[in-house]
């Protein structure tokens, strides 16, 4: 079975090279945005500066401009398993979320129900509850406090011939729990719902199939898998041609250009397609027999897995043995594959802040607060009260990193 070349990984990222107090920095800050492999850097800087241009004119720098966008497109398509023209591009995830659901409202109304969750990234929320304003009424599903799994029982009594949408998350960016997106898509889609699933938190960890899924919509954040500041959206594409998208008239009518609003980031889509080729790379030195992208990126995910879940099996049991912690989420090592290596501690005596503080001056990045899961915190009783310490680990950490983070936590106890 192919592992990770985990020395040619570290060298593609040159922030790692980043020292605080002459040690290396250690980045556990993965879920608020992964750092970028140089190959990023290279086609952003590049595109600047020779094809630095608007779309669709009559001269070579558009025309090197509609290359780029097409290929970006292309790149992620083959990411989430779809076509290039149910690929939309934005500014973020929750831009996107906002002008989905505005251009869905034009088809609710008095009496739809909206089905949202208390696990979600308040993107995945926020967007929808706006619709009260025309009539809709949204229903929360409720977890369960001990693992901070999602509560599939009341899920099925939240969803109701009245529901037209079910919003989930596909792994919770506070806690790490994958929800199975699968089976909720089957309960929605059983009563005539769509289904839209943030899979921001999800996509550096695991390999995403929309069509395996059956979901209506899917988005993810490509600063969230080690490229630029920037938002992706899949939608079926018959949904992408029936909805009317809030848009200037002089827009393209065809999709999925007449869903991304105005002038696009096309730096930030030249750093999206050499993101996506980062992952490639990495699966075909795993896998030289891939023959395709997509297979490519799948052999990738095949050797990320099982590495991330030995560094979380490792930070876990670490932080299980330190006094006075307090571990919120699925924390049994049997249960590894039902989580990504995200984790949120408090202990007792300090604040998630000081924690953080803490481990920041040591060279240790991680984050406090309630990320803006902003139900979860409040429903586990820590919203108010600092919210909690995150630590989120991507592939290109390494034992020692976790090692050296559990030995200044315990410091900390001493």
């Amino acid at each position: 079975m192919a592992t990770l070349d985990i020395a040619w990984v570290r060298s593609q990222f040159p922030a790692l090279a980043v020292q605080v107090n002459g040690r290396p920095a250690v980045y556990f800050d993965g879920p608020g945005g992964t750092q970028v492999p140089q190959r990023v850097i290279d086609a952003m800087r590049d595109y600047l500066m020779n094809s630095n241009a608007n779309t669709h004119g009559a001269f070579l720098t558009s025309r090197r401009s509609d290359e780029v966008i097409a290929d970006a497109h292309t790149a992620v398509a083959d990411l989430l398993g779809c076509d290039a023209d149910e690929v939309i591009f934005g500014p973020n995830m929750t831009t996107l979320t906002f002008s989905l659901s505005r251009a869905l409202g034009r088809e609710f109304g008095p009496g739809d129900e909206l089905v949202v969750t208390r696990l979600d990234h308040d993107g995945n929320v926020a967007p929808w509850w706006a619709l009260e304003e025309r009539g809709c009424r949204v229903r929360f599903v409720d977890i369960n406090p001990a693992d901070c799994t999602l509560d599939m029982a009341d899920l099925e009594r939240q969803i109701t011939p009245r529901t037209r949408l079910v919003a989930v998350g596909y792994a919770s960016n506070a806690v790490g729990t994958i929800n199975n997106v699968q089976e909720i898509t089957r309960l929605a889609h059983a009563v005539g719902a769509l289904v839209y699933i943030d899979a921001v938190h999800y996509a550096p960890h695991g390999p995403i199939d929309v069509r395996r899924l059956a979901c209506d919509f899917l988005v993810c954040s490509p600063y969230k898998f080690f490229g630029p500041h920037s938002g992706a959206l899949y939608g079926k594409r018959e949904h992408l041609a029936r909805l009317r998208p809030y848009k200037v008239r002089p827009a393209p009518e065809v999709n999925p250009f007449r869903w991304e609003t105005g002038t696009q980031n096309h730096e930030g889509q030249a750093g999206i397609l050499a993101a996506v080729d980062y992952l490639a790379e990495l699966g075909r030195r795993a896998s030289p027999s891939a023959s395709s992208r997509r297979a490519a990126l799948l052999a990738a995910y095949d050797v990320i897995r099982p590495y991330e879940r030995s560094l979380a099996e490792r930070l876990i049991k670490g932080l299980l043995a330190i006094p006075g912690l307090t571990f919120y989420g699925i924390k049994e090592a049997a249960r590894g594959a039902e989580r990504v290596p995200t984790v949120a501690i408090r202990i007792s005596g300090h604040t998630p802040h000081e924690l953080a503080s803490y481990l920041g001056e040591r060279g240790i990045f991680t984050w406090d607060g309630n990320y803006y899961a902003l139900n979860l915190s409040e429903r586990l009783g820590v919203e108010p009260g600092g919210g909690m310490l995150r630590i989120g680990l991507v592939h290109y950490n390494t034992p020692d990193e976790v090692d050296r983070t559990l030995q200044a936590l315990d410091e900390l106890g001493r």
